[in-house]
């Protein structure tokens, strides 16, 4: 019987585009932002900040490097949230209604630009936080690994004292998925923008009856 829900944040909470977030961050001044850059995993200075080894202003300085200019923590905010396409408010909303029978957490390749957003009141128009709709948040940055590392599946079950059987995952990434797998977790592979809450309320009914 699934007891825990976990949701991927970009590409299943709030809609991604990765080619626009290339764009702003080409602006800044970082011509080869492409390498950098990817739906699911960064690289470079950018892993480093969503695997938390390396602070915002860190960041913001290797960014200042890389473009040859001085970048300011207020730019560096803007190009990464030109990922941020749309948030899907109505599917927050919907999963409100899961709440009393489940518990329901993020599991993120994040970091604290955008978790510095997602975590306020700007994040939706009703002035509400993504902590407002969940229990929990299993933030990469935060727990100093990625996925689909195994360990940050290994560590979200200890922190949470889940069993893996109770526990459904969903994701837009295959190889996050098949990590999960990996984990024992029962999993839900969806697309960036679906409306995968008929799939959801499907699954679960044919797994809890």
């Amino acid at each position: 019987m699934i007891k825990e829900i976990i949701f991927d944040f970009g590409g299943v909470l709030i809609e991604i585009d990765t080619q626009r977030a290339i764009g702003r961050f080409k602006e800044l001044g970082l011509t080869n932002a492409e390498e950098y850059l990817n739906s699911y995993k960064q690289s470079g200075t950018f892993f480093s900040l969503e695997n938390g080894d390396i602070t915002a202003d860190t960041f913001v300085d290797d960014l200042s490097q890389l473009c040859n200019r001085k970048i300011s923590h207020e730019e560096a905010e803007w190009a990464w949230m030109g990922f941020v396409i749309k948030v899907q408010t109505e599917f927050l909303e919907s999963i409100q209604q899961l709440r009393p029978q489940y518990r329901l957490s993020i599991l993120s390749n994040t970091n604290p630009f955008l978790q510095g957003w997602a975590r306020s009141s700007r994040f939706t128009p009703t002035g509400k936080s993504l902590d407002d709709y969940f229990d929990s948040l299993y933030l990469s940055y935060k727990m100093n690994c990625s996925k689909p590392n195994d360990d940050i599946y290994m560590k979200m079950l200890a922190i949470g004292n889940m069993n893996p059987d109770e526990v459904l995952f969903i994701d837009d990434g295959a190889k996050n998925i098949e990590a999960a797998q990996r984990a024992g977790i029962n999993v839900l592979k969806v697309e960036n923008g679906e409306d995968w809450r008929p799939k959801l309320l499907a699954y679960l009914d044919s797994h809890n009856r």
